[in-house]
C-alpha cells in the first residue's frame, strides 16, 4: 500500500482543480482495507475515488482519500452461453471492455470509452447508449467500513436505479470487486438503436462487437472533450425523467422535443433542455458549457470548483423557469 500526506488531487480529478487532500491511501489487495481500518482511518471523514472522472470537488480536502488499484480480472464461470468475470475495482473501465470484445464476449461494448475504473461502474450504475451496468453485473465484493468485513451482494440487491444504486447511498461500502454477466458469441444480442450508432454503423453487411465499439468510441471522441485537453467531469446532468401529463404538456409547447420512453415515464434529453435556453458554448468566466455537446461543463482554465457550481445552478434555473424541469447534477459534488 501506499501512502502520502498532503497529497495533490490535480492529477485524480478530471476538472483539473487544483486541490488537495490530508492523505492519501492507495491499496494493491483488498486485506489492506483491514489495515486502515486498524489504524483508524474510516472512523472519521473520508473518500473513495477511482480516477476522479465523475467528481467535483470543490476544497481542499481535511480528511483521506483512498484509491483501489486492485487489478485482478478473471473468468471465474463458464457456461455454453455465457461467461462470469471478476474485476478488481481498479481495473480501467476500458480496459475491461477492449477485453471483452478481444475474449468475443458482449454486453459492455456499448460502455465503450466511459471514463473511470471498475468500481465506480455499481456506485453510478454507469450508463450509456441503450445500455447501464446493472444489465450485466451479477454481484458486487464490498468491504464494510463499519463492520470491518468484507460481504457478496447479488445484483437484485444492489438498488440499482437511474445512475444510482445501494453503494451511492451507504457510503460505509466500499466497492473492491464486480462480477459481469457476459455473453459468449453467437449468443449475444447487440443494442444499436439508441441515439445515432444505428447510421454510424449502416453499409456493414455484418456488425461485430468491435465495430460497435469503434462506432461509439468515434461518435464519443466527435463529442466528447479529453481531459489532457479541457477538463471536465463528463456528462455533468442526469436526463430528466417526466411523468405522461409532463410530456404531453412539454410536446404540446414543442412538438419536436426529443424523448425515450422508459418504465417509470419519458427521459427528455438535458442537452436539448440547456440548448433550448441558448447556454451551448457560452461561458461564466473561467466556466463553460462545452460547444460540442453542452451536457459537459467544462474549466476553460483556472476555474475553480465554486465557479462550476455557479454555472450549474444558473443553468438549472434557466431550464426550470423555461420547462418547469429540475435538472440534477450526475457528477458528484464532494464540497
Amino acid at each position: 500500500m501506499k501512502h502520502y500526506q498532503s497529497h495533490s488531487l490535480l492529477s485524480h480529478n478530471t476538472f483539473g482543480f487544483l486541490v488537495s487532500c490530508s492523505d492519501f491511501y492507495q491499496y494493491e489487495k483488498k486485506e489492506e482495507l483491514i489495515e486502515l481500518y486498524n489504524e483508524g482511518v474510516f472512523r472519521g471523514q473520508w473518500l473513495p475515488i477511482g480516477d476522479g472522472s465523475n467528481l467535483l470537488i470543490k476544497n481542499d480536502l481535511d480528511y483521506p482519500v483512498i484509491q483501489s488499484n486492485i487489478k485482478t480480472l478473471e473468468v471465474i464461470e463458464n457456461s455454453e452461453k455465457k461467461c462470469l468475470v471478476y474485476v478488481g475495482a481498479g481495473v480501467v473501465w476500458d480496459d475491461f471492455v477492449q477485453w471483452a470484445i478481444t475474449q468475443q464476449l458482449g454486453g459492455v461494448e456499448n460502455l465503450s470509452l466511459i471514463p473511470g475504473r471498475v468500481g465506480a461502474s455499481p456506485v453510478q450504475n454507469i450508463g450509456a447508449y441503450g445500455v447501464e451496468a446493472k444489465d450485466v453485473i451479477r454481484r458486487v465484493e464490498v468491504y464494510d467500513t463499519k463492520e470491518n468485513r468484507f460481504r457478496v451482494i447479488e445484483a437484485i440487491d444492489c438498488a440499482f436505479e437511474y445512475r444510482g444504486s445501494l453503494f451511492k447511498k451507504e457510503k460505509q461500502l466500499i466497492v473492491v470487486g464486480v462480477t459481469y454477466e457476459l455473453i459468449k458469441a453467437p449468443y449475444y444480442e447487440l443494442k444499436l438503436d439508441y441515439g445515432n450508432v444505428r447510421e454510424v454503423l449502416q453499409g456493414l453487411d455484418t456488425i461485430t462487437l468491435q465495430d460497435v465499439r469503434n462506432a461509439i468510441v468515434d461518435i464519443r471522441m466527435s463529442k466528447l472533450p479529453l481531459p489532457s485537453e479541457i477538463g471536465s467531469a463528463g456528462s455533468f446532468f442526469k436526463n430528466p425523467v417526466v411523468s405522461k401529463t409532463e410530456f404531453e404538456r412539454l410536446q404540446q409547447d414543442y412538438p419536436t422535443v426529443p424523448f425515450y420512453e422508459v418504465t417509470d415515464g419519458y427521459k427528455i434529453p438535458a442537452a436539448w433542455l440547456i440548448s433550448q435556453c441558448g447556454w451551448k458554448g457560452k461561458n461564466i468566466g473561467a466556466a463553460g458549457v462545452y460547444e460540442k455537446q453542452p451536457l459537459i461543463l467544462v474549466n476553460r482554465g483556472g476555474a475553480t470548483g465554486d465557479d462550476v457550481l455557479f454555472l450549474m445552478k444558473q443553468i438549472q434555473l434557466s431550464v426550470k423557469d423555461r420547462f418547469a424541469i429540475q435538472l440534477h447534477p450526475e457528477v458528484c459534488l464532494i464540497q
